[in-house]
């Protein structure tokens, strides 16, 4: 269960994070519908920018606060390419059509991206599985959709839900620790071959993500390990998963199935930039969808000055609709897939922010435009205090019940 909750942070001096107004209200919202003292005592900037606070990140420019995604003029418009993965240089020559480029040449590089128009730069890049937007795109998926609907729970609702975690990284493991805050009881599965990059990539970030939830070990790659994960589903009231599809059908589970014959069951899935053909299968991470959602293209408007508007905010923004929808789905009772798009939820943060408080909105985006290169203005987030538990360590009590 949550840790108790600690006094609530003042927004005051610390408004200059985008978006964080809207952050902060749907978390105001998400503890008025929960009753979690330990979710009212979080502010939106805590969580927009946890991760630059926990790791010293600086105010953006033209590379990302944590150094994976750049901002580089095409040519009509600028895109941001993230290349945060060990694969994703070796892809370059493919992207531009030309094998002789050095993909290690930052210079070369943004010479030919120059010479390419945007729409074709990001038809090859999706393509080839690059993480990759516009700045003056439009998100190809709202930010929230209902995809399939299945029966209603006829049993009363536990004091909590029971959540299995399936994802990785920061929107999933957000949506699920703010369960959590919430009173859900909450099992992280990782597959010992590849768990959790952030478990040793980013540590301090795991802990706050992941303090409090179980932890089971799962290798899927073996039918025993199918047919374990596909029981925990079935004891499950939420699920959270940011799988693409093919990763989904190789182990053999068809979400819309398992809504359709499990009553109650709310499947969340957080996709990039939606959970549809084509857009299911394009890649894409906090920095890359949010400059997909507009936030850059408002950032120019508003300073006139190119850079990113937050650390990876796509990621956060993501994780607070995650849990507010997956929460309001599982007290109605009725068994649904919900896709959550990265670029629809920053385009849609974005136009409620501009409908909520259009100066003030521009207010904070000049002030973070002026303090490029300063420390990101983050309050701190409350310290952890649960235990995070090692890989694995509950699989045997969750594998035998």
């Amino acid at each position: 269960m949550p840790a108790e909750a600690h006094a609530p942070i003042p927004l005051a001096g610390w408004a200059a994070i985008p978006l964080a107004g809207w952050a902060g209200r749907q978390l105001e919202q998400l503890a008025r519908e929960t009753r979690s003292r330990a979710i009212a005592a979080l502010c939106g900037a805590s969580v927009l920018g946890q991760r630059a606070a926990l790791n010293g990140f600086a105010i953006p420019g033209l590379v990302s606060a944590g150094g994976g995604c750049r901002l580089l003029r095409a040519q009509d418009d600028w895109i941001a390419l993230n290349l945060a993965r060990a694969d994703d240089r070796a892809l370059l020559p493919a992207l531009l059509g030309d094998a002789d480029l050095d993909p290690w040449d930052d210079g070369a590089l943004a010479q030919r991206l120059a010479r390419v128009e945007s729409a074709a730069l990001l038809a090859q890049g999706r393509t080839l599985g690059l993480a990759i937007a516009a700045m003056h795109e439009t998100p190809a998926a709202p930010a929230i959709e209902v995809l399939a609907q299945g029966p209603q729970r006829a049993t009363v609702a536990r004091t909590g839900p029971r959540v299995l975690d399936l994802s990785a990284l920061w929107a999933g493991p957000l949506a699920g620790h703010l369960l959590w805050l919430a009173g859900a009881e909450v099992i992280k599965v990782e597959n010992p071959r590849r768990p959790d990059a952030m478990r040793d990539g980013d540590p301090a970030l795991f802990a706050n993500l992941n303090q409090g939830k179980a932890s089971v070990a799962i290798d899927v790659a073996t039918a025993s390990g199918r047919a374990a994960l596909l029981s925990l589903i079935a004891r499950a009231d939420i699920v959270i998963e940011a799988s693409r599809p093919r990763a989904l059908a190789q182990l053999g589970i068809a979400a819309e199935t398992l809504v359709a014959a499990q009553p109650g069951l709310v499947w969340l899935t957080i996709t990039g930039h939606g959970a549809r053909a084509p857009e299911h299968g394009w890649v894409g991470f906090g920095d890359d969808t949010a400059v997909a959602g507009g936030l850059t293209a408002a950032l120019l408007d508003a300073s006139g000055k190119i850079g990113f508007g937050g650390d990876a905010p796509g990621d956060p923004l993501t994780g607070i609709a995650a849990a507010l929808v997956g929460w309001r789905a599982w007290q109605g009772g009725t068994a649904q897939r919900i896709a959550l798009a990265m670029s629809g939820v920053v385009a849609d943060a974005l136009a409620h922010e501009r409908a909520h408080d259009s100066a003030a909105l521009t207010s904070v985006l000049q002030s973070w435009s002026r303090a490029r290169g300063l420390t990101v203005p983050a309050p701190p987030m409350p310290p952890v205090s649960a235990e995070v538990r090692a890989l694995g360590a509950d699989t045997a009590q969750w594998l035998s019940c």
